[in-house]
């Protein structure tokens, strides 16, 4: 595939609606999770052929960073690329994202998650130069009666908390859905801050299986 093919994606700041309106319909969770605070849009040739959303992570996560705090940090929490695209594009919008983050934000470092249930190891996060941390802890999600699993910080953007006798005070039979641990991945912006991680560096975990599309 010719460099230039690559060189003619653009990576562009959108409207969350925008982002939402692809991901929900094409990422593999066909959601977005509240507490968004930046959307990218990729395009080539003025089609918008992907989407990037980085928002509010788990609550204290930005605490593995020594002297951070929850201004310093966005969780990466929906990448999606058509397959239509490139190979090698992914690796490409990230780097674009990057400086984009670098020139344009204070934000220290970036969280992302990949998920082993799922299939996934974080190959593209492993190919782009973040760091490893190990596996994170399994928090469960909301099923607020509809069989849709949410996010805590998605059903407290959305009702104001995710206190489950909240819930049943008001009549509603909401469940809790386990989920599995996630492999968890930190990319420090400012390199300066590297050495500030608490938690342990680790080997890259091996993938399991071809892995491509969104994250």
């Amino acid at each position: 595939m010719p460099t230039s093919a690559l060189q003619n994606l653009q990576v562009k700041p959108i409207q969350a609606r925008a982002a939402k309106e692809l991901l929900v319909r094409e990422h593999y969770l066909h959601s977005m999770p509240g507490g968004t605070r930046l959307a990218f849009g990729v395009f080539r040739d003025s089609r918008m052929l992907g989407a990037i959303a980085l928002g509010v992570g788990p609550t204290n996560a930005y605490r593995l960073v020594e002297g951070a705090g929850p201004r310093d940090c966005l969780t990466l929490s929906r990448l999606w690329l058509s397959d239509n695209l490139p190979p090698n594009s992914e690796s490409r919008v990230i780097g674009v994202l990057f400086k984009a983050l670098r020139r344009n934000t204070s934000l220290k470092f970036l969280i992302s998650y990949a998920d082993p249930a799922q299939g996934h190891v974080g190959t593209i996060y492993q190919a782009t130069n973040w760091t490893y941390t190990g596996l994170s802890q399994a928090t469960p999600l909301y099923d607020l009666g509809d069989g849709q699993a949410r996010h805590s910080r998605s059903v407290s953007h959305t009702h104001g908390t995710h206190s489950l006798r909240h819930f049943a005070n008001h009549g509603m039979d909401v469940k809790l859905v386990p989920q599995s641990q996630k492999h968890r991945y930190l990319y420090f912006l400012d390199t300066d801050w590297r050495d500030r991680l608490r938690a342990p560096v680790l080997p890259y975990p091996k993938e399991l299986e071809e892995e491509h599309g969104d994250h």
